[in-house]
């Protein structure tokens, strides 16, 4: 790989924001997946994709030429509680990379080994985390859905001691970048403000040039303003396209949210099956702190955090500063349910969402709570019945609308009769919002279970299956399909 295409713009701000970090040589790698659409994109060498020499050096047993790894430090809330330093304990940054056209983006190891920020940890990853990240992040991509990228995942054949002995993996992960909320509490909080402003100023010119263009002053207090509002935006347009596909992220700690607005860390995340606004999943979220109806809350609470970082740089004066601050986090309600209420308008096929339709939408969820109806599979239904194909889709057999659902059909069907839209847009707009396959817990656990086995099959059909999420295809009876008592999958893992 040529030296030109890497940039270390990060790295050069040194300690305290970076530490050395050279990855650990693994004893028989092998290719677990290979994302070369992602490798086109990012205009890797021809010569290099999936060669022995990729191989190796995406194992963590030689460098890229012209990478210089390193891992960064951040603090941040986990489950509440104020961790003062974090960091990249096992994520290893190669460097950052440029793209055809210009745009740059981060390539990460994950669970190449040990890093000064590893805190006593071993650095590695099992193959079961590797699995579900590789597959959660590139089918959230093709979902629509800002996420970090995949780019492979490969055995180490080395073994990971964690409840049990497991083989080992490394997943290469491409951002926009991996700066999040916890590096800026580092910073403010951990340092006492030292090495704030420079990080701000960092995150600014990578992330949001354009904003600062459009400005008549460009100072320190802009700059802040400029990060809070656009990073809170981004993070609320986030969590509503969460919550309109049902998923979980499962462990919403500040050092998780990406300031870039990417979904990361796709640990103990699931889609749900069957509707529950108290959904959980993960297995250390033992109180419920990140259930599926929690998020939104969530994500506001996280972003108040972040404010609170920017305070001494907002304005010199603190009452100002906080009124500046107030302002932004007191705006995150309406930029979510905005956010929200767009995707709602898609997925129910309506020309826009109206003061009246919160009372329709809340009684379609009432119904699959209280009928245990699948959340995709209900509104895919919705989307074959708007389009009239359901004796032309697998969804008949698939879904079954209780008695309580075609009585509200009624009501949403007259709904829709105001639309004053072009009806075929709303349909295929509909068509676009409202998934036939997701990733499915049941189906996740399969691949991981088949590659810990070294059997990639299931791995690579589930990839493949759903890079075309809104499409029917071939065999779509056993893709689409919830899961059976015996296949359901109720707690997920973090895997370190």
């Amino acid at each position: 790989m040529t030296n030109l295409s890497w940039q270390h713009s990060y790295a050069k701000l040194g300690a305290p924001y970076v530490a050395q970090a050279d990855p650990e040589p693994a004893t028989r790698p092998s290719w677990l997946a290979w994302n070369e659409s992602l490798a086109e994109s990012l205009g890797l060498p021809q010569t290099w994709r999936h060669s022995e020499i990729a191989l190796e050096a995406l194992a963590g047993n030689s460098l890229l030429d012209g990478s210089e790894p390193i891992a960064t430090v951040y603090a941040g809330h986990q489950f509440g509680q104020y961790n003062p330093q974090l960091g990249d304990g096992r994520a290893i940054l190669l460097g950052e990379w440029e793209k055809p056209g210009g745009d740059i983006v981060d390539i990460q190891l994950k669970g190449a080994g040990q890093t000064p920020y590893s805190r006593g940890g071993d650095g590695r990853s099992p193959v079961g985390p590797v699995v579900r990240e590789y597959l959660l992040s590139e089918a959230m991509h093709a979902l629509g859905v800002p996420t970090t990228r995949a780019l492979a995942a490969v055995a180490t054949g080395d073994k990971v001691y964690r409840n049990s002995v497991e083989p080992g993996a490394v997943l290469t992960r491409v951002a926009s970048s991996h700066l999040r909320v916890g590096s800026l509490q580092y910073f403010a909080m951990t340092q006492g403000g030292d090495g704030l402003g420079e990080v701000v100023n960092y995150i600014v010119r990578r992330h949001y040039p354009e904003f600062i263009e459009a400005l008549d002053e460009n100072t320190p207090a802009t700059r802040a303003q400029v990060l809070l509002e656009q990073v809170t935006r981004r993070i609320a347009a986030l969590v509503a396209h969460w919550q309109s596909l049902g998923f979980i992220h499962g462990v919403m700690n500040t050092d998780n949210m990406l300031l870039c607005g990417e979904t990361v860390d796709y640990g103990p995340c699931a889609f749900m099956d069957e509707f529950d606004n108290d959904a959980v999943f993960s297995a250390i979220d033992t109180q419920g702190r990140y259930r599926y109806a929690n998020q939104p809350g969530v994500a506001h609470w996280n972003m108040s955090v972040f404010a609170s970082c920017l305070l001494p740089i907002l304005h010199e004066n603190q009452d100002q500063s906080v009124a500046i601050a107030q302002a932004v986090v007191d705006e995150f309600p309406r930029w979510y349910t905005e956010a929200y209420q767009a995707r709602l308008a898609l997925k129910f096929g309506l020309d826009a969402f109206r003061p009246d339709d919160q009372a329709l939408i809340d009684d379609f969820y009432k119904t699959l709570c209280n009928d245990r109806l699948d959340y995709t599979l209900a509104h895919r239904w919705l989307t074959e019945v708007a389009t009239q194909s359901t004796h032309q889709s697998p969804i008949e057999s698939l879904f079954n609308a209780s008695e309580g659902l075609t009585d509200w059909l009624q009501e949403w069907q007259h709904r829709r009769e105001k639309n004053r839209a072009d009806t075929a847009e709303s349909l295929r707009a509909m068509q676009r919002a409202n998934p036939v396959v997701i990733p499915r817990n049941h189906q996740v656990a399969r691949a991981i279970a088949a590659a810990e086995n070294g059997d990639n099959t299931p791995l690579l059909a589930c990839y493949e299956r759903w890079q075309t999420p809104f499409d029917w295809q071939t065999d779509d009876s056993d893709w689409a399909a919830g899961p059976s008592d015996q296949e359901r999958i109720t707690r997920t893992f973090c895997g370190t």
